[in-house]
This record gives C-alpha cells, structure tokens and sequence, in this order.
C-alpha cells in the first residue's frame, strides 16, 4: 500500500467548506438519502443523522467484510455527521424532532411517502415552524403518481429507470453494476436539488419539497433512449462492454507482468486523428486510410472485424506496455483499476483521491475524497461516521437546551 496516497495534505487538512454554518437534519437509512447528505456533508454543512434508538441504521451492520465486527461502508457514508438517538414513531419523539427541525436548513429523508405525514412532520407542519426548510425527500417512485406508495429500492429504481435492461452482453440476463449506482445517482441530484432550492430561499424567502424519485434519477441519465424508440423505432438493447457504432472503443486482452494471459486494456480511439496515432503504433498505419476504417461511420460498421485487429495486438503485449505506448502516442488507454491500483498509484496520491482518518478500532482507514474540487473553499473529510447517539448530549443539550436530567428520563423511556 502506497503511504502516499493515504497521507497527503487534502487527506489531513480539514477545512470549513462552502457550506459552513447550513445545518441539515438527516431522517432516512441505507444509502440515497444518507448519500445526499453525505455530500452535503463533505462542503461543510453540519450534519445531524438521526437514528432509531439501539438498532440505529442499518448501513452500521451492511457490507461483506466487517474486520472485528465493524462496517466498512457505514463510516464513509456517515463522514462528516453527527448521530442522536430518536424514536420518530412516538409523539415524544416528534415533538423534539419537530424542535430540531425548527433550526435546520435541509431536512434529508427517504421514508416511503405518506411516513412523515403520518408522524405530523409533513411539510405543511414542518413549514408551519419553519418556513425556509428545504425538504429533500427521496423515494422508489416519487411523493405524487399511481406508484407513489410502492417499495423501491435502488435496484427498482435501475431497473424501472431503464439501466437494467442495457448492462450486460447481448442475449444474456442483464446485470446488475458493481455499485449501488441507482441510490448514488438519487442521492447526488438531491444534494444538488437542496442546493437550488436553497438558492432559491435567498431570493424567496421560502422554503419547499425536493422530491427525489430513485427511478428518475437514473432515467435522467438515460441519454437518447426516449427519442430513439419514439421517434425512431429502437429500442436500445445489451451490448456489452461497446457502444453500438462507435470504435474503437472496447476492452482488449492483455498479459500481465508476468507474463500470463487475463489482464485487459480499455483503449478509446473512435476519432479520426486518435484512430490513426493507434494504428501507427499497432504497426499497421494503412488501416486509417482503408475503406473500412477510415471515417467514423466506417468504424462503427465495422467494429467487430476492427476489434479484432486490436485485440490481435493487444493480447501480444504486456497491460503496462500497452497503455505506456499508447500513452506515449496520444491515445487514450487504461488497465483495469482495483483498490490495490488506486493505492499505489502516483496521480490518486498527488491529488489526494484517497484520503484516510484514523478509526479507533481498525486504525488508518483509507476512502474516496471529495468531489468536486473547489479552488477556494474545498471540502473535507473531517470525521468518520459516529458512534450510534453518539452526539445526544450536544444536539439535545447545546442545541435544543434540554438538561442532563431530561435527557435521562428521555433515554430511559426509549425515546432516545
């Protein structure tokens, strides 16, 4: 493991960030709305995870590796927050919610629609004490429509949204990608919805509902797939690791250092000039000017036949060798990056990709920084996700001003 890359400047340097002084109260579990905040989080908003009293989120206990017996997601997606204890389904319970909320910016939440309402912390209550709130509300289907009530995880929302149906090769079960990517693309549009609608508050004075739903956040990214189907007839299907016409763009085999068969390259040169720097250095200059290979619509024509070629190449070389060459010549290649890869890698430890804080049980823990990068007031990772109520005595205390006697009567009531 490259120190580096685990103990650079951005890594240990906290700073305040842009949204220094926002306070944002999360209500939710597992990942779309925790991941909204997290966001939030990562520039400087103080945030407060609120959490079922003993059990707290789920995300405490997920993931399939948990040396000495703790998450190795949960401290991530809870960096830079504060937990407190609550239990929203009394009325004790919301009424100290409802005093917490009174004094935040952002409320984040990803209960099924209809919970809040339930509980009397719906936005017209909500508004009622606090006019400036903005609601993040993230849900399978929306907080409107037929399918509003239903379930949906971030796995409906990938499938409904219609990513689903295009990973994976032709004439095989689609798949599913190695992330939760459905939860991530929600949880990023609602941070970035928080951030207009406050944008919104300066000008208005008023606050509103974000309504996040997890199958438009993916449809959103859906490219031309409405329009190609209603205005031409297709429907986009499987297509593996290519996009349909356009080449040479594709993964390639490759051997490994030492030697041996089963790394693999991704090389992208679907443009004129970038596809005749490839073929030079493949040694086979007169492809750029054939027939079958000479303009973009050739290409794509064309693809397997070409794929062919590289992959003849390739697959001679060693994976460095390929993407030093190929870097050498303008073209753009990669191997295929792991944890290990990201660790060692020079470029992750000058920019401080990989930042790492201290866990007080596993030690240097090592995760993604913050993105994006802001020349002037950066965000920062300043603190792993907290112990379960692990800051009741502060909220409740400092913030709402309840005594050191309230707070046990709440605690040993279950409230929190």
């Amino acid at each position: 493991m490259n120190q580096a890359a685990l103990h650079t400047p951005e890594a240990t340097t906290p700073h305040p960030g842009p949204l220094c002084g926002l306070r944002v109260i999360e209500m939710g579990s597992l990942l779309a709305g925790p991941f909204a905040a997290q966001l939030l989080g990562d520039f400087g908003a103080e945030v407060i995870k609120v959490e079922p009293p003993n059990v707290g989120d789920p995300m405490r206990a997920w993931g399939r590796h948990k040396p000495q017996g703790r998450s190795l997601w949960f401290p991530v997606i809870a960096r830079n927050k504060k937990s407190v204890t609550l239990d929203l389904r009394r009325q004790e319970g919301q009424a100290i919610a409802r005093d917490l909320i009174a004094g935040a910016d952002v409320l984040v939440e990803n209960f099924r629609p209809g919970t809040l309402e339930k509980w009397g912390l719906g936005p017209d209550e909500l508004h009622a004490v606090n006019p400036k709130l903005v609601m993040v509300r993230v849900s399978g289907y929306g907080q409107t429509g037929p399918y509003s009530s239903r379930a949906g995880f971030g796995s409906i929302g990938e499938a409904v949204g219609g990513l689903r149906a295009l990973s994976g090769e032709p004439g095989q079960p689609p798949v599913r990608v190695g992330v939760s990517i459905g939860d991530m693309l929600a949880g990023t549009l609602g941070a970035l919805g928080a951030m207009m609608a406050l944008f919104s508050v300066l000008k208005s004075g008023e606050g509103q509902v974000v309504d996040i739903s997890l199958y438009e956040a993916v449809l959103t990214y859906m490219e031309s797939m409405i329009p190609e189907y209603a205005l031409a007839g297709q429907i986009r299907e499987r297509s593996g690791s290519v996009l349909p016409g356009i080449a040479p763009s594709n993964i390639y085999p490759a051997l490994s250092d030492a030697g041996e068969p089963g790394e693999w390259v991704v090389i992208g040169a679907n443009g004129d000039n970038v596809f005749r720097r490839l073929v030079a250095e493949m040694g086979q200059p007169e492809l750029a000017d054939h027939a079958d290979y000479n303009s973009h619509e050739a290409r794509g024509r064309n693809m397997g036949t070409l794929d062919d070629l590289i992959a003849a190449w390739t697959s001679g070389l060693r994976a460095s060798e390929v993407v030093a060459r190929l870097e050498a010549a303008g073209v753009p290649a990669s191997k295929m990056y792991t944890a290990r890869d990201m660790l060692a890698d020079p470029h992750f430890a000058a920019r401080g990709s990989i930042v790492t804080l201290p866990h007080p049980t596993l030690g240097d823990f090592p995760m993604q920084g913050v993105v994006p990068r802001l020349s002037a007031t950066p965000g920062s990772v300043r603190t792993l996700g907290p112990e379960l109520g692990q800051h009741n005595a502060e909220v409740y205390g400092d913030l709402l001003g309840l005594s050191s006697e309230r707070l046990s009567e709440l605690e040993a009531s279950g409230v929190i």
